[in-house]
């Protein structure tokens, strides 16, 4: 059997490459929890930013809101700060859930149902933000900043899905003494 037919290198082309998406969905979903812990620090250096780069003259509306959420939330610290307990709770549930994927990194095959879950989490950013954005005056382009990380967090979780089934498959065509059973030609 030659090294491009056998179905352990493939096997582990397939682990590595499940492996290295779902460790980039894992860091991201972690450094994403972990910025919702500085905000008003973040929010001012935003701004400092947006005025700093010139920005502020291009897109006024944009430097006008990045303004007014630093101004909220330094507001909102200053005079009621038990509501940026609420942001670290948002934070720990990002670490929490990055956690979840511990499971589909040691066996993805079993813990398929997990990337099945993230997907649909990633799906339901949309309808948050379409339902709730309106409500909390959140305007409409920024709704669509919150929807996109919905639509690329499903992107690796796609990917990783994808090569799961072709993993699945993989072990389902192999017989238990070793040798691989003969597959249809497509």
């Amino acid at each position: 059997m030659t090294k491009d037919t056998d179905p352990a290198v493939d096997r582990d082309a397939a682990l590595r490459r499940i492996r290295t998406w779902l460790w980039i969905f894992i860091v991201c979903l972690v450094l994403s929890g972990l910025t919702a812990f500085p905000l008003e620090s973040e929010t001012r250096w935003l701004a400092s930013a947006v005025d700093g780069s010139g920005l502020g003259g291009h897109w006024p509306a944009l430097a006008e809101r990045v303004a007014r959420v630093r101004d909220g939330i330094a507001d909102t610290n200053a005079r009621h700060p038990f509501l940026a307990y609420g942001t670290d709770w948002l934070a720990f549930a990002h670490l929490v859930i990055a956690t979840a994927f511990w499971g589909p990194l040691r066996d993805p095959v079993r813990n398929v149902w997990v990337i099945r879950w993230a997907l649909l989490a990633c799906a339901g950013v949309l309808p948050l933000a379409l339902i709730c954005g309106p409500l909390r005056g959140i305007p409409l382009y920024w709704r669509f900043v919150d929807m996109s990380f919905g639509v690329v967090g499903a992107v690796p979780l796609l990917i990783v899905l994808r090569a799961i089934r072709r993993l699945e498959w993989s072990r389902a065509v192999t017989v238990p003494n070793g040798f691989t059973a003969p597959v249809a030609v497509r």
